[in-house]
């Protein structure tokens, strides 16, 4: 058991969307403990971390109240030497116009670990959100992006003679962009795209000429925006997913355009058109519903399964009063994190006393839920499965004692077996038990009744075996009859083996055993219909 340092990660927000962050990104914003975030940054992507961590909008945006950068630097620094995981989160990419460098010294100064993570940069995404390319083998052999925030501190001379430019923080200014370039030589019919807010459900483009942007913008507030010019705007009405309409003339090309985050025309998202029964835990987060409404889903949801404390605490308290005898302690879900380290609170314990004691964790939520408590993992084991776990454990297991707070019936019976195989010597402990609703959503029942869905996904085996527990009222003769003609998805070999058991057949597995992995399966199938 080690404890965790503080540590900063300058994130990458990306162009807007959630669903345009890194993976890498998300996995820092759940774990984080401290999230310093800017105004430009999408709210759904506070959605992103724990209920329980600290939210601190600094609020960078051009001509409004903000917080000096000076307090950013010392709000990073305190945060980071209490011991914090801390995000600074940034939009775009934190190198580009990302005010990184004073952040960055400020944390060297006071010794502070840092990590950069690189989000995609609104200067390449709203351009291809728009429909653009910024290059092109005969109208656009190079670009150059640049921030329009002081127009007289810029090389228009230089500027003028490029093929295709990318200005951002240019909104306020775009008369003055314009006027520069007119007086060194750029023709009037030179084609420019203004892109309000790209990367999000409230995109806008309007495309047109030097002579007649700023009549056509006349009284619009142009913030933030990605401004395009050159000849490969004209691109634009030949590259969009759907031909593009426009009343007016061919001169001006002037049009505004609401944009799905996705693509230009949500009949274009993946998932369009599918409806998909979302079976969960009572409380869980509903950001795998939201990533496959991102994709063009309609999702019910449908809790199967309710967490509740186990029928006796005595096995555990008895083992968290002796934890000091344990070699290991193995975790595999995020409720084993939080019904153990919530009992050993209750025992007026905390962290500390698991020093001598090493973690092992399976999945990578299971990983971020222990970081929340300031405690890194000694092993995760390479696919995010008990077997895994096995397979791959870090030393011998002859002789070591080891801890396994789990749920009171029903499940890792197989870990326990080979573990023990190996020499272990497991302690089993009822942590938290798993109990069936007592009834189903209205919306999730008549969508069964009336045939309606076309994708079920259950992400363990207790959500295959309360489903079937569930619908045996609306479909009474034969479950897997009444779900012909339905996809069954599952997160993994473990929830597979129970819906071959209990519904006959498995339509989609992930590669990756989580709700990411899961997702991305659900839209491969998707695509090959």
């Amino acid at each position: 058991m080690t404890e965790q340092q503080g540590k900063v990660y300058l994130v990458g927000a990306g162009p807007g969307d959630v669903a345009y962050l890194t993976v890498k990104a998300d996995n820092l914003l759940a774990a984080a403990q401290v999230l310093v975030y800017d105004a430009l940054v999408d709210e759904q992507l506070l959605e992103c971390v724990s209920s329980d961590c600290l939210k601190i909008d600094v609020g960078k945006r051009g001509g409004k109240p903000s917080t000096p950068q000076a307090d950013i630097n010392n709000l990073l620094v305190k945060f980071c030497q209490e011991g914090q995981l801390v995000v600074r989160l940034k939009s775009g990419d934190p190198f580009i116009f990302g005010r990184c460098t004073s952040e960055i010294e400020a944390l060297k100064v006071a010794g502070c670990a840092f990590e950069v993570v690189p989000g995609i940069s609104s200067a390449t995404a709203a351009p291809l959100l728009a429909g653009i390319p910024l290059t092109d083998p005969v109208m656009s052999r190079c670009f150059a992006v640049l921030t329009a925030h002081e127009v007289e501190a810029l090389d228009w001379e230089a500027l003028s003679r490029l093929d295709t430019l990318v200005i951002l923080m240019g909104g306020k200014n775009l008369a003055d962009i314009v006027n520069e370039l007119l007086r060194r030589g750029r023709s009037h019919l030179t084609p420019i795209a203004i892109i309000r807010w790209a990367g999000t459900p409230s995109q806008q483009v309007w495309a047109g000429q030097l002579g007649n942007i700023l009549e056509q913008t006349a009284g619009v507030s142009l913030s933030p925006v990605v401004i395009v010019i050159g000849e490969v705007v004209g691109l634009r009405n030949y590259l969009q997913p759907e031909k593009i309409s426009s009343e007016n003339s061919t001169t001006s090309m002037a049009m505004t355009i609401n944009s799905s985050p996705s693509s230009p025309s949500p009949s274009h998202l993946p998932l369009t058109g599918k409806t998909i029964l979302v079976t969960r835990s009572v409380g869980q987060s509903n950001q795998f519903s939201d990533r496959l409404t991102a994709f063009g889903a309609t999702v019910i949801e449908m809790p199967t399964l309710e967490i509740v404390p186990p029928s006796s605490w005595e096995e555990l308290d008895q083992a968290i009063a002796n934890l000091s005898q344990f070699d290991w302690l193995i975790l595999t879900s995020t409720n084993a994190v939080d019904y153990f380290f919530e009992r050993l609170n209750t025992q007026d314990k905390d962290t500390r006393a698991l020093a001598g004691v090493k973690i092992a964790v399976v999945g990578e939520k299971t990983s971020q839920c222990l970081k929340q408590r300031g405690l890194q993992p000694d092993f995760i084991p390479p696919n995010f499965v008990a077997d895994s776990l096995v397979e791959n454990f870090p030393e011998t297991l002859l002789g070591k004692k080891i801890l396994f707070p789990r749920v009171e019936s029903g499940g890792r019976e197989i870990l326990v077996k080979e573990l023990s195989a190996k020499g272990g010597e497991i302690i089993e402990v009822a942590a938290y038990q798993s109990s069936c609703p007592k009834s189903i959503p209205a919306a999730a029942e008549q969508a069964l009744k009336n045939r309606t869905i076309d994708v079920i996904t259950f992400a363990s085996s207790k959500t295959v075996q309360f489903f079937c527990q569930l619908v045996e009222n609306v479909f009474p003769n034969n479950i897997a009859t009444a779900l012909e003609g339905v996809c069954i998805a599952s997160i993994g070999p473990q929830t597979s083996k129970t819906c071959h058991t209990l519904l006959g057949r498995v339509d989609i597995e992930a590669q990756e055993y989580t709700l990411d992995g899961l997702t991305q399966a659900i839209i491969h199938w998707s695509l090959k219909l």
